[in-house]
């Protein structure tokens, strides 16, 4: 069996990479997937260099893996803080409405009334009675309502 992964050493390494590429969909959450790409790099190396030695193909293994795997972790640094922090609110719809605009379609009385925004109806509460066409902002959330100011003076 080493006769034979000796005369065909690309295809040990497609298999090793094959392999653990599978174990990864298996949920390793990303650790095997490095090595499985590289393993594959160096399997199609092997093919592309036959005379290419096996000391050689485990280092190049070794290194690509490790570079891989580094410059994925520096990527994943890189990324802005923003995409992170959106997770925080990621089931809390009402509060990813904070800052956004809108025109009263029902006018507020006694600082009460309802806001349409997109395809949904919230409760809204403002400091004054706002007329209807007010254009307003979401500045904050309490429970299921959400608190607006007026952008511009339309206000009575």
């Amino acid at each position: 069996m080493l006769e034979q992964i000796a005369a065909n050493p690309h295809w040990f390494w497609l298999s090793l990479g094959g392999l653990l590429l599978a174990a990864e969909m298996l949920g390793a959450s990303g650790y095997l997937l490095w090595s499985g790409v590289s393993a594959v790099v160096v399997g199609a190396m092997v093919w592309l260099l036959p005379q290419l030695a096996w000391e050689w193909q485990g280092v190049i293994f070794a290194v690509l893996t490790i570079v891989v795997a580094y410059l994925w972790w520096y990527w994943l640094r890189q990324r802005p803080a923003a995409a992170s922090s959106g997770s925080q609110v990621l089931n809390q719809r009402n509060r990813q409405l904070i800052g956004t605009r809108a025109t009263l379609t029902e006018a507020m009385h006694n600082g009460m009334g309802r806001i349409n925004i997109g395809d949904s109806s919230w409760r809204a509460q403002a400091s004054e009675d706002l007329a209807i066409g007010t254009e307003v902002e979401v500045i904050a959330v309490e429970g299921v309502t959400l608190v607006i100011r007026a952008l511009s003076q339309q206000a009575h």
